[in-house]
């Protein structure tokens, strides 16, 4: 065997190792938080949404997992409350790619809360009605200060709203 086909071997493994790496632990939580780096897999059961969110709430603290339709697939971790209708969940105005692919692809994707695994449609809100979901998806914290350092206060992020698809 040549020096070439040894060296393209070991490229080729190298590769597929670090692909599937990524696949089996991203997403990820970070030591910081909420990880900002996409994964691939939601796992869950798929499951009929409920009638009304607010009990997850209680029931599942932490972030829940979005996984969007389409290709490539993109799984994120994201902060959110449920309510009767639906769920609320919010990122930085950062120009993230999961709220850019919601506006320019539609909304469908997934939603893993706990083991359950919801099939569930997202729109972006805004106006008033924007700022009173961020009151609530902040919890009584002050939507005009900052999170964290770095951060833009919460009044000025980005408000998705998903409903289960029919």
């Amino acid at each position: 065997m040549s020096k070439g086909n040894i060296a393209g071997i070991t490229v080729g493994v190298v590769l597929v190792a670090g692909i599937l790496g990524w696949v089996s632990t991203a997403p990820y939580l970070s030591n910081e938080g909420l990880g900002r780096t996409p994964g691939i897999i939601i796992g869950g059961t798929v499951t009929e949404s409920p009638g009304d969110f607010t009990p997850l709430n209680d029931l599942h603290r932490g972030p829940l997992m979005m996984k969007q339709a389409g290709f490539p697939p993109v799984v994120v971790y994201l902060s959110w409350v449920g309510t009767p209708d639906g769920v609320i969940t919010a990122t930085r105005p950062d120009g993230g790619y999961w709220a850019q692919r919601v506006r320019d692809r539609g909304g469908d994707g997934l939603l893993r809360i706990g083991d359950a695994t919801y099939e569930m449609t997202a729109i972006e809100i805004f106006g008033e009605e924007r700022v009173a979901m961020m009151r609530q998806w902040a919890g009584g914290r002050s939507i005009d200060v900052a999170p964290y350092e770095g951060a833009e206060p919460l009044r000025d992020w980005e408000v998705f709203f998903w409903t289960p698809r029919s």
